[in-house]
């Protein structure tokens, strides 16, 4: 694995958080419907969020690709399961 990996998965990490804070729905439940993010935004992020596994996946490091994407998909679990009131 290379030493792009950790940076890869923090990038990601952080784009998923910032989709999970502006998820209208989760937003709607608490009563904060007014600061939701708009599809646009939430669109840009989530191919932003791709962007580190494709640099991975371009440089061919198939193991550091994997890890990647396994963390994504962990890291959009946990933060799914996050439960915030108002």
């Amino acid at each position: 694995m290379t030493w792009l990996l950790y940076p890869a998965v923090a990038i990601s990490l952080a784009i998923i958080a910032l989709l999970w804070h502006g998820d209208p729905k989760r937003r709607r439940t608490i009563g904060l419907r007014d600061k939701a993010d708009g599809s646009g935004k939430r669109r840009v992020l989530a191919a932003v969020a791709l962007v580190p596994g494709l640099v991975l996946a371009v440089l061919g490091d198939s193991s550091a690709f994997l890890v990647w994407f396994g963390a994504c998909a962990m890291a959009g679990w946990l933060v799914a399961q996050v439960r915030v009131s108002a």
